[in-house]
């Protein structure tokens, strides 16, 4: 068993979550880069959601972005969905799947998202606009 000098988030109850956190712990080529997924605890998790949800533009939410993928190895996309965008739900909104992710993190960190856009309608603006799709040129 690799000794962890950390600490790591619980381990959710058995079947309620996919992020196969057994690889990364057992699993025969276990590096210390690979495990600061799980530095991810609840309580951080909690801080990291309030930061989102107080972020007031798109410079500070691509930076908290940049963060989770310096930091955990996790990058956070936001885009413009396939279909026409009229609100918040409109825009795709994703972590990207790494083992240890848990799935109430996946689904935790967009919703922040979404409640940060809709009290902040500039940021959808800027999102919109970086994807050039209102034809600035």
């Amino acid at each position: 068993m690799l000794q962890i000098d950390f600490p790591i988030r619980k381990e959710c109850p058995p079947g309620a979550c996919d992020c196969k956190r057994e690889l990364l712990l057992d699993g025969p080529a276990v590096d210390m880069a690979g495990l600061a997924i799980l530095r991810l605890t609840r309580e951080e998790e909690k801080r990291l959601i309030q930061r989102i949800e107080a972020a007031e533009s798109y410079e500070e939410l691509q930076r908290i972005g940049v963060r989770l993928q310096q930091n955990l190895g996790v990058a956070l996309k936001i885009a413009p969905g396939d279909n026409e965008v009229r609100t918040v739900m409109g825009l795709q909104i994703e972590l990207s799947m790494r083992p240890g992710l848990c799935r109430k993190t996946r689904e935790a960190v967009p919703a922040a998202v979404r409640r940060c856009l809709k009290k902040n309608p500039a940021i959808i603006y800027a999102i919109l606009d970086a994807h050039d799709l209102f034809g600035a040129s």
